[in-house]
C-alpha cells in the first residue's frame, strides 16, 4: 500500500484529534460555568492545565520518538488522551476536571512531533515541507471542527457524551497509527547518555537560537492571540459584538487552513522553482508583522486583515523542516519537539503576558482600548525584533 495512505493518514487522522481537543473547552464554556460553577479564571487554570503538561514533555518527548520511534509513542500516548477525555467527562469539580485537561494534554502531546518524526522516517527530505503543512491542515480541520459542528452535537449529546465519544475516538486512532508500518530510527540504537548529549548539543547550537526567538514570539504570539485575546480585542478596541469578532476568528482559523493546504500542494514546486522554503518563511513571517501593525493602527479592513493574519502566519510550520535539515535525520524528533517546546513556551508566557499587561495598565488609569493598543505594540515590537534576529542570522554561519 502507498506509504502515504499507511503513514500519512493515520499521522493526519491523530493530529486531528488533538487540535479538536485543544480547542473543546471554548464551545463547552458556558456549559460548563452553568453546571458546575466554574469561573473565568477557573477556565484559565483548565487552560493552563493542557498548555503545562503538552509543553513540559516535549524535551523527553523527543528523546522518546528517536528511540523508540513514532509509532509506538504516540499510539500509548493516545491512550492516555483517551484516559483523560473519560475523566474531564466523569468530572465533578474543578480538580477533577483540571486532572483530565491535564491527562488531554499529555496524551495529545506527540501528535504533531510523531507525525514530523513518521515523514521523517518514510519520506525524502524534500517532501517534508509540504508533508509537514499537509498534517497542519488536518489540525485545521480539528479546529474548525471544534466550533459549530461540536456546538451542534452539545444539544444531543450533552458536554460529558461529547467527551465519551471523544476517549472512543482516541482509542480508535491509537489503534490506526499503532498499526502503521514499523521503520527502525538510528536514535533507537544510542545510549540514553548519547540521547541526552545529543540533545544538549541541539540546545547549545546556533542555528536552534536562530529559529528559538521568532518561533517563540510570532508564532507563539499568534497561537496567543487565537487562542483567547483575538475576540477580546476585536470587541473592546474595534466595538464589535460578540458573533461578529467570533467571524473575525473564524476567517483567520479559515485562512491559516488555507494556507497550510497551499503550502503542501506548491512548497516543493517552488522550491524546485528556485524559491526555496526559507524564503517563503521570511516573506510570511514578515507579511504577518504588516498585518499587525495595520490592525494596530487601525488601517485597512478588519476582515481582510485577520484574514491575512491565519494566511501568512501559516507559513511558520516551515521552521520545523529547515531547522531539522541542519541536523541527522535521527535527532529529527529532539530538533522538533525542542523547538515546539519554544512555541508553547512562547504561546504560554505571551497569553499570560498580554492580560497581566492589560490589567496593569488599565490600573493607570488607561480606558480598555488603550491598554489592548499597548499591550499590541509591546507583542508586535517583541515580534519584529525576534524577526530581525532571524533575518540577523543568515550573516552569521550556523
Amino acid at each position: 500500500m502507498n506509504p502515504w495512505l499507511r503513514v500519512f493518514a493515520p499521522f493526519a487522522a491523530g493530529y486531528y484529534l488533538s487540535y479538536l481537543l485543544r480547542n473543546v473547552n471554548a464551545i463547552i464554556a458556558p456549559e460548563l460555568t452553568r453546571e458546575l460553577g466554574v469561573s473565568a479564571a477557573d477556565l484559565g487554570l483548565l487552560t493552563s492545565a493542557y498548555l503545562l503538561a503538552f509543553g513540559a514533555f516535549q524535551l523527553p518527548l523527543g528523546i522518546l520518538l528517536d528511540r523508540y520511534g513514532p509509532r509506538r509513542v504516540e499510539s500509548a500516548l493516545l491512550l492516555i488522551a483517551a484516559a483523560g477525555c473519560a475523566v474531564f467527562a466523569l468530572g465533578g469539580n474543578l480538580a477533577e476536571l483540571a486532572g483530565g485537561r491535564a491527562l488531554i494534554g499529555l496524551g495529545v502531546s506527540a501528535c504533531l512531533m510523531a507525525s514530523f518524526k513518521a515523514f521523517s522516517l518514510w519520506f525524502p527530505a524534500e517532501r517534508q515541507a509540504s508533508l509537514n503543512a499537509a498534517v497542519m491542515a488536518a489540525g485545521g480541520l480539528g479546529a474548525l471542527t471544534a466550533t459549530t459542528p461540536l456546538s451542534w452535537a452539545l444539544p444531543v449529546a450533552g458536554w460529558r457524551g461529547v467527551f465519551f465519544v471523544l476517549a472512543a475516538l482516541a482509542v480508535v486512532a491509537a489503534a490506526g497509527i499503532f498499526s502503521t508500518p514499523d521503520k527502525a530510527a538510528a536514535g533507537s540504537r544510542e545510549t540514553l547518555k548519547e540521547q541526552l548529549a545529543a540533545l544538549g548539543g541541539i540546545l547549545r547550537s546556533r542555528v536552534f537560537w536562530r529559529f528559538a526567538p521568532q518561533t517563540a514570539c510570532i508564532v507563539g504570539g499568534f497561537m496567543a492571540l487565537q487562542g483567547l485575546w483575538a475576540v477580546p480585542w476585536l470587541i473592546n478596541v474595534n466595538g464589535y459584538d460578540r458573533g461578529a469578532a467570533a467571524f473575525h476568528l473564524l476567517l483567520t482559523s479559515g485562512a491559516m487552513l488555507a494556507g497550510f493546504l497551499s503550502i503542501a500542494a506548491f512548497v516543493t514546486r517552488l522550491h524546485r522553482s528556485g524559491i526555496p522554503p526559507q524564503a517563503i518563511l521570511k516573506t510570511g513571517m514578515g507579511g504577518g508583522l504588516v498585518a499587525m501593525l495595520l490592525i494596530l493602527l487601525g488601517i485597512g479592513s478588519t476582515h481582510v486583515l485577520w484574514f491575512a493574519l491565519g494566511l501568512v502566519f501559516s507559513v511558520g510550520n516551515l521552521a520545523y523542516a529547515l531547522l531539522s535539515s541542519h541536523f541527522p535525520a535521527q535527532l529529527s524528533g529532539r530538533v522538533n519537539t525542542a523547538l515546539n517546546l519554544a512555541a508553547f513556551v512562547g504561546a504560554f508566557g505571551l497569553q499570560w503576558g498580554f492580560g497581566a499587561l492589560v490589567d496593569a495598565l488599565s490600573h493607570t488609569g488607561l480606558s480598555p482600548q488603550e491598554a489592548f493598543r499597548w499591550t499590541f505594540g509591546v507583542l508586535l515590537a517583541l515580534q519584529a525584533g525576534s524577526y530581525l534576529w532571524f533575518l540577523l542570522g543568515e550573516r552569521r554561519r550556523d
